[in-house]
């Protein structure tokens, strides 16, 4: 289940930013070579970034090339490092993945998606409490976002820990998991838990 919440939130993420086209002459060198205001182009960085969102699932390496590209438009648009950290987490890439998150949640305060990202990363690389702690942060930017009540419950549960909050988690994912999969894990948990009680 642990990849196929990886998986789900990932997608999820890539997908929110649907498809398009952009223009990619006169763009800066480097997405680290700050443009002035007048220079930052975040209409190419959004349409570069629509386009490696419908990349990702397919195509990694045109996808962070879109995403560079976006970034040396605007390296102060979130979208585009919350999705090349996407691709850096899909390629096991954890430090630059958890770089990029970081930058993404500056950028995009009020959007649990980088801290739920954020979260995928510490967890692979163990680092549970902190793990936690980001996949809340979450659920403070937005109660109720189900990707975060869903990785706070598994990763509650691989972790051995008993939070009074986790059979609420669980109802709520077996209603409105994310896929049928996401469903019936929270089903069947709460029907092991029936079972102990």
């Amino acid at each position: 289940m642990r990849n196929a919440a990886r998986n789900a939130a990932l997608v999820f993420l890539a997908a929110r930013f649907g498809t398009g086209c952009g223009s990619t002459r006169n763009a800066p060198t480097s997405p680290y070579t700050p443009a002035s205001e007048a220079e930052r182009n975040t209409t190419k960085a959004e349409r570069l970034t629509r386009e490696a969102a419908s990349l990702i699932a397919t195509d990694l390496a045109t996808a962070e090339a879109f995403l560079r590209e976006a970034l040396a438009h605007d390296l102060y648009f979130g979208p585009a490092h919350n999705n090349l950290g996407v691709v850096f987490l899909k390629r096991e890439m954890h430090y630059e993945a958890a770089g990029e998150f970081e930058w993404a949640k500056k950028l995009m305060p009020g959007h649990p998606d980088p801290r739920v990202n954020l979260a995928l990363v510490l967890d692979d690389v163990g680092r549970t409490e902190e793990a936690l702690a980001s996949y809340t942060a979450a659920l403070e930017v937005c109660p109720g976002y189900v990707p975060a009540i869903q990785g706070l419950a598994l990763t509650t549960l691989r972790a051995g820990r008993d939070d009074p909050k986790l059979a609420d988690w669980l109802d709520t994912i077996a209603i409105q998991g994310e896929t049928p999969e996401w469903s019936d894990w929270a089903r069947g948990k709460l029907v092991g838990q029936a079972d102990r009680d």
